[in-house]
């Protein structure tokens, strides 16, 4: 093996930044966004957010076109084009945030029009930052099974050096509520016998949930119903005695077994279907996803009307102070013209020279000609405090292009977030009106008019990449006439019908097959191979296997344990 360098050429496709954070805009669901714009917030100076309020009050004062009197105070003024103070020689601008403003200005318009119905508030003031942190202290957070039977075991008649076999238990219980390890590894841990952590098992078993500590399925039932006092019942000989048999729906075995008829076991297993297989379901924490609406559908008439949430989106702008910061030079020359236009031909020869050498970036000749200015005689106060000004503002010309500098990113950067959000915001709604244009009858009548449709196609309408749409509707949902759909789910592929007349989505024709087992004779259920016949009759042609998949995404048994007896 030898050391080396070794000269390769490839190709690499790399997302800038700015690409990266537009496409994560464009993935995140409402709620994320909202926090990764508030962390944007918290990370950018020039970036401000604004009320529909504000909003509302300033569409009032543009009626149009502005007039001079009615000048936008977030523009810089007209004439100030390029900073006379910064290192180019030339007449050239300095950049082009002149022009740039005047696009933010008309781009603000039109999120102003696209976010009109917006009800975004202002960041929180300490007062109400101070509630609302109050109202998360106040939310309860649910006990865990575990601490839910420390708590019991505290106040029950375990004494204390029982305690610790009973600590040890309920740190071997699971969240369903079942001991996962044995009582002899609990005894060999604890150098105790298996009698002692039995004697403390079925102390532990008296707790609530009922069933809780059990080792099996079995015992977690008969556990159930002892305390429900129902130890010579028929429910208890049956989970007792033919357990295998109910697993299996054997019920004219366990009929025999009994020596009863077939209907008092069915009675019996009905009740049993009643009991809690999983004991500790009531402490599982609340898995439940609670979603917001990207997209809203509301039928206006004979049409439908496509809105996306502007609610929780945040309504960002520049700060007028960057602005106005931006639009100055590093040394006002123009207040210093002003305060000596009435001067005399002294002052304004010393003045014009003072001027020359600002603009000439020589800081030393700069100041030295200003100091020169200050000793002419016959100078006012106003004129005496534009000079002092000036020389400050010679001193600091570094350290204030140093901060121009910084704004100007920060202005692009938050310009692009703009643009970006804005961009999202049109891209889903686009997307959704085509969605609804394609899935109408789903609209009017419901899933089982759902239709096949690919991202593909929307990709085409809507002038973007098929990923595009795919990140645009990720983890995103639909509020329609039928109920709040994610938007993935109008995607779907379709089943050939045997008419040849078109396609059905596989949505549908599952649909259809839920309906079907739903309807079935519970004496006589069906089979796959059935269903598959009954919906060919439909037009709809499947293979038995496609059957078995929905029926299990469905949670539908097999036909042998559904049946009726």
């Amino acid at each position: 093996m030898s050391l080396g360098l070794h000269l390769s050429q490839r190709l690499s496709q790399v997302l800038a930044p700015q690409m990266q954070q537009s496409l994560a805009l464009l993935q995140a669901p409402t709620l994320e966004l909202k926090a990764m714009v508030e962390a944007e917030l918290q990370q950018n100076p020039v970036l401000e957010e604004i009320s529909a309020n504000d909003l509302e009050q300033q569409e009032k004062t543009e009626d149009g076109e502005k007039s001079a009197d009615h000048l936008d105070p977030a523009e810089p003024p007209a004439d100030t084009n390029f900073d006379p103070a910064t290192e180019k020689p030339t007449d050239a601008p300095v950049d082009d945030f002149q022009a740039e403003f005047e696009k933010l200005a008309q781009m603000d318009q039109e999120w102003r029009d696209h976010f009109a119905q917006t009800n975004v508030p202002l960041r929180s003031s300490a007062e109400d930052e101070e509630r609302r942190q109050h109202m998360f202290d106040s939310i309860t957070v649910s006990a865990s099974l575990q601490e839910a039977l420390l708590e019991q075991a505290r106040t029950s008649d375990i004494g204390e050096d029982e305690m610790k076999i009973a600590e040890a238990i309920i740190g071997n219980i699971d969240d369903h509520g079942f001991l996962k390890a044995s009582v002899e590894e609990i005894a060999v841990t604890l150098g105790v016998t298996v009698e002692e952590v039995l004697g403390v098992l079925k102390e532990v078993q008296t707790f609530d949930p009922p069933g809780v500590g059990a080792r099996t399925i079995q015992e977690c039932l008969l556990i159930q119903l002892e305390r429900a006092g129902k130890k010579k019942s028929i429910e208890y000989r049956i989970v007792s005695e033919f357990m295998e048999e109910l697993g299996k729906r054997r019920i004219p075995e366990i009929a025999r077994g009994l020596k009863l008829e077939v209907a008092a076991v069915q009675e019996a297993l009905a009740r049993i279907g009643r009991l809690e297989p999983r004991p500790g379901r009531a402490f599982l924490a609340d898995n439940q996803q609670y979603v917001l609406p990207e997209v809203f559908v509301v039928k206006n008439g004979d049409d439908f009307t496509v809105t996306t949430n502007n609610e929780h989106i945040p309504h960002l702008r520049i700060s007028n102070v960057y602005k106005d910061l931006m639009a100055r030079s590093a040394v006002d020359t123009a207040q210093l013209e002003t305060t000596f236009a009435d001067s005399e031909n002294g002052h304004r020869t010393a003045l014009e020279q003072a001027i020359a050498a600002i603009k000439g970036h020589d800081e030393t000749l700069a100041i030295a000609e200003l100091k020169r200015l200050a000793e002419q005689p016959d100078l006012v106060p106003a004129q005496t405090a534009a000079i002092s000004h000036a020389i400050v503002q010679v001193r600091e010309k570094k350290a204030f292009v140093e901060a121009r500098d910084y704004i100007r990113e920060k202005i692009r950067a938050g310009k692009f977030l703009i643009k970006s959000l804005d961009q999202r915001q049109h891209t889903i709604l686009n997307i959704g009106k085509e969605i609804v244009k394609r899935q109408r009858e789903f609209m009017e009548k419901g899933i089982a008019f759902l239709k096949p449709l690919t991202m593909q196609q929307v990709a085409e309408v809507v002038g973007v990449h098929e990923t595009t749409v795919s990140r645009a509707v990720s983890g995103k949902y639909m509020q329609t006439p039928q109920g709040i759909f994610e938007m993935k789910y109008f995607f779907t592929a379709g089943i050939q019908t045997s008419d040849g007349g078109g396609m059905m989505s596989n949505t549908s024709v599952k649909d259809m097959v839920a309906e079907l087992f739903k309807a079935e004779d519970g004496a006589k259920p069906l089979s796959d191979q059935e269903v598959v016949k009954m919906l060919a009759d439909k037009g709809v042609l499947i293979a038995r296997r496609t059957v078995a998949k929905y029926r299990g995404e469905l949670n539908i048994l097999p036909s042998n344990l559904r049946k009726v007896y």
